[in-house]
């Protein structure tokens, strides 16, 4: 079944499914009972959302919510997937934290076939935030604040680490316009057309008493960066590994050699502590990895002779004759539960940020397509048949009504700035609702129309719901 959802309900829908399971008596309440913390402050949370209300909401059929909460609560096993459109909002952990609701009622987590399942938008995302690339972990999701932790690092790395969490990317560029951040140095990411609200970011980087760019291309942000770091592409040119949405750790091995003059991101991060007076030295992949698996005790047992000779091997992995773990979260079906019971926590649905009014009567949501990558730097150096390019799709009423016709340029405004470009009809979408891809940039920068508006929790904007009007051009 398919429920097309009014852009932002997602906690409206979640709570109404979870309210039904309920009244209808199909709560797992052993694993409630056992596993789980907070119980009956959700049940009087979701209590007001009927599913009339949920249906007045999201837009979907009463009928349609009882027969979601129906199937999923009696199937024997069941997977709750979501990928940038449940996190991309204002209140994107909130979003998260419905779906973990509905789990726990019916026990659907821990199990083999059963559970909760983000599907990352880019290549080795999972990698990343495994390494310490978050402002309040450190490599192994080892709190940065956690002072036992913290020591661990600062002795094997031998130098103090900040005792408080960092700044997530949103937080960043509000420092930037405070003038408490001066300096950036940013590898592989082109913020100055992948991040909402883009002609104040351009502002902010321009305002920069430093830019650093590492990245393979020449990107908009490397443009107007101070000094620009050639890269090799980790996935050809360099050693190492990548992590998977499922936790599998598998080898990456050089297979070509990189342009003249691009060096691999190790290379060039030890040659820049060089420059600033540390001697890293020029430790291979290997050696970098094995100090990893010291401080990181879910990648203890991950040599590179196991990754080799098994393929890929999923965290935790503690130990050289541990196999590692196949799902999460089994340790709340033990009796009783090993470690932290799994907490319910009540959300409450609030609308997105950008309201719909009659100067902005439309609802903007921007995403994918299937044969182009982000911000278009690496699928923009090919031709591809499927390429749509950059175009506002909207519903066949939307066109009749606006007096426009299929490939017709218009004027797209949001209460942040305007775009131009031709239209697409699109007979998926609704009326009111437009979906613009990110991709074509150079074509159309869709990112000047979307709000920064941020989730608190994850610093992530949200992307996927701007209030938007469409003029003909000439009218």
């Amino acid at each position: 079944m398919w429920l097309g959802i009014d852009v932002g309900s997602d906690i409206a829908l979640a709570n109404a499914v979870g309210r039904e399971i309920i009244a209808a008596g199909l709560t797992n309440d052993e694993f409630i009972r056992s596993a789980t913390t907070g119980f009956d402050q959700y049940q009087e949370s979701v209590e007001p959302w009927t599913l009339e209300r949920g249906e007045a909401v999201t837009g979907v059929p009463a009928e349609g919510i009882r027969e979601l909460a129906h199937a999923y609560a009696k199937a024997g096993t069941a997977q709750l997937c979501w990928t940038l459109g449940i996190t991309e909002h204002h209140n994107g952990s909130d979003n998260v934290f419905a779906l973990i609701n509905l789990a726990l009622l019916t026990g659907h987590v821990g199990r083999y076939g059963s559970g909760l399942v983000p599907i990352r938008g880019q290549n080795n995302v999972q990698g990343g935030g495994d390494m310490g690339a978050l402002p309040n972990k450190l490599p192994g999701f080892q709190d940065v604040e956690n002072d036992e932790l913290r020591s661990k690092f600062e002795l094997a790395w031998g130098s103090p680490l900040p005792a408080k969490n960092g700044w997530n990317i949103s937080q960043m560029f509000d420092a930037m316009e405070q003038g408490d951040l001066r300096s950036l140095y940013v590898i592989g990411e082109n913020p100055a057309q992948s991040e909402a609200q883009a002609e104040r970011v351009r502002d902010l980087l321009r305002g920069l008493d430093s830019l650093i760019v590492q990245d393979l291309y020449l990107t908009k942000t490397a443009e107007l960066a101070d000094v620009v770091l050639p890269a090799a592409a980790s996935w050809a040119e360099a050693d190492g590994t990548v992590t998977s949405s499922e936790r599998r750790v598998q080898r990456v091995r050089k297979a070509v050699e990189a342009p003249e003059g691009a060096r691999a991101d190790t290379d060039i991060l030890s040659a820049v502590a060089s420059r600033l007076g540390t001697d890293l030295g020029e430790p291979s992949a290997e050696e970098i990895w094995n100090e990893l698996r010291k401080l990181s005790p879910m990648h203890a047992g991950m040599s590179y002779a196991r990754l080799e000779a098994e393929g890929g091997l999923q965290w935790p992995c503690r130990s050289e004759d541990d196999p590692g773990d196949l799902f999460l979260h089994g340790r709340l079906w033990a009796n009783p539960p090993e470690g932290p019971l799994a907490p319910f926590v009540p959300v409450e649905h609030v609308a997105p940020v950008d309201e719909l009014t009659e100067e902005y009567p439309i609802r903007l949501t921007t995403g994918r397509h299937l044969e182009s990558y982000n911000t278009g730097v690496q699928t923009g150096q090919m031709s591809s048949p499927k390429r749509l390019g950059g175009t506002i799709d909207l519903d066949p009423h939307d066109v009749r009504n606006l007096g426009v016709e299929a490939g017709e340029v218009v004027r797209v405004i949001s209460r942040r700035g305007a775009v131009e470009a031709p239209v697409r009809v699109d007979r998926n979408l609704r009326p009111g609702l437009a979906f613009m891809a990110f991709h074509f940039p150079e074509e159309v920068d869709v990112n000047v129309l979307t709000i920064d508006a941020w989730d608190p929790r994850s610093g992530t904007a949200e992307f996927k719901a701007s209030a938007i009007r469409v003029e003909k051009i000439g009218a």
